[in-house]
């Protein structure tokens, strides 16, 4: 009996052991996306004979030359081609589309976004709240700067439960909407350099071709504590640390 009690008093208790912080991974399915493009470039390509023959019934018509060159090829060629060739190319822009769709890692202790090959991780002090804006996910710091502003094509009530089950605030709407003033040239109250950057800016979102030098100008304005918003063609701004 002495013997059992020293064997029961040399052993420690053994601490609970604690489940590992899990992380959810948001993404959306390549294939549907992929799958998806391909299918509405087929039908494109599909209706492309029927809209040259139209456009030859017209009196006058633009590209009458080149729907002449495209219905002059024999059907069942000619439907076959166009829905082959619109297939290669949805194809394609699912890849594209792939590639710019965000992904999100979230846990307890981090949030972390990828898109382009490009990822960014935020720790869950940094990050004083998180809301949507149209089609964009918006996260923002303590001082109300934004850390980041991204196309969003996840399922809105997926991402918000998963944010809600790893304690991440989230807001209907942006709580310093009220602050944001409408930008035109010359705009007073805006930090040296802002004004330019702007202009600059607005002449990016002409052109289409130019998303990454106006996403590049946005990072520009925050580092001078401006938050731009944008709206249509139009430009909003409000000053970091003003509400």
């Amino acid at each position: 009996m002495e013997e059992a009690r020293k064997v029961h008093r040399g052993k420690r208790p053994v601490p609970p052991v604690r489940p590992a912080d899990k992380s959810t991974e948001l993404a959306e399915s390549a294939w549907a996306i992929v799958l998806f493009c391909i299918a509405c470039a087929a039908a494109a390509g599909a209706l492309l004979p029927l809209l040259a023959r139209w456009l030859l019934s017209l009196p006058w018509a633009p590209l009458e030359g080149p729907a002449e060159l495209l219905t002059s090829i024999p059907e069942p060629a000619l439907t076959l081609g166009t829905v082959a060739v619109g297939a290669l190319a949805g194809l394609l822009l699912g890849f594209t589309a792939v590639h710019e769709s965000l992904s999100v890692s979230i846990s307890a202790t981090h949030l972390t976004l990828t898109i382009r090959e490009s990822t960014r991780e935020f720790a869950r002090e940094e990050i004083a709240v998180l809301f949507r804006d149209g089609k964009h996910l918006v996260v923002l710091a303590p001082d109300s700067g934004e850390l980041a502003r991204e196309h969003c094509g996840l399922s809105w009530p997926r991402l918000i439960a998963a944010l809600a089950a790893h304690g991440y605030p989230w807001a209907e709407e942006d709580p310093y909407r009220a602050e944001f003033r409408r930008w035109v040239p010359g705009t007073p109250g805006l930090p040296e350099g802002a004004d330019a950057l702007l202009r600059a800016r607005a002449r990016a979102r002409k052109d289409s071709d130019d998303a990454d030098d106006a996403r590049e100008l946005r990072g520009e304005l925050l580092r001078l504590g401006v938050v731009v918003r944008d709206e249509e063609k139009r430009q909003y701004w409000r000053l970091v640390g003003r509400a």
